[in-house]
């Protein structure tokens, strides 16, 4: 018996070492697991801040103040579509959207400019090219991009309609 013990006695470290040695492979196993679940919620933590950053931006600018400039009211007649027998007439107040006083004051000596661009223009739209929301937002970008094309270098942002007949 005391053969018997010697040798278990024997066996108990090895299994020991090598129990040892498995628990270390865990221990290193489980550490690398927490370091990459630390890293992966750090980044996005960092991506989250990142794009609350860059929404806060958005809001910043869309709150940024607008300048208006009305512009006198455009009557203008339209150009005959095939068998039409009356004129058609187009009437527009428009309001030119700046982001700065100081624009407004670039741009009031150049609106003869502007305002003949525009009813050359016009003249040569038909009813139809008018008709639905799709043919008003054809117009308002042409015409913006008329008055950018005559006030160089300043830069209007949009061109709002307060009224718009066509009759």
């Amino acid at each position: 018996m005391a053969a018997n013990t010697a040798t278990k006695g024997e066996d108990i470290p090895e299994e020991g070492k090598a129990a040892a040695s498995g628990g270390k492979k865990k221990l290193i196993m489980i550490s690398v697991a927490a370091a990459l679940l630390a890293a992966g919620a750090g980044g996005g933590y960092y991506f989250w801040q990142r794009s609350k950053a860059a929404e806060a931006e958005k809001t910043a600018q869309l709150k940024k103040k607008a300048f208006f400039f009305d512009l006198p009211e455009i009557t203008v007649n339209l150009a005959a579509a095939p068998g039409q027998e009356r004129p058609a007439y187009l009437r527009l107040k428009l309001a030119l959207e700046v982001e700065d006083q100081k624009i407004i004051a670039e741009i009031q000596p150049l609106m003869p400019r502007v305002i003949d661009n525009f009813q050359i223009f016009l003249r040569e739209l038909r009813p139809t090219d008018l008709e639905g929301s799709a043919g008003l937002y054809r117009l308002k970008e042409e015409l913006v991009r008329r008055v950018n094309a005559s006030v160089y270098p300043a830069r209007i942002e949009a061109i709002l309609f307060r009224d718009v007949l066509v009759q």
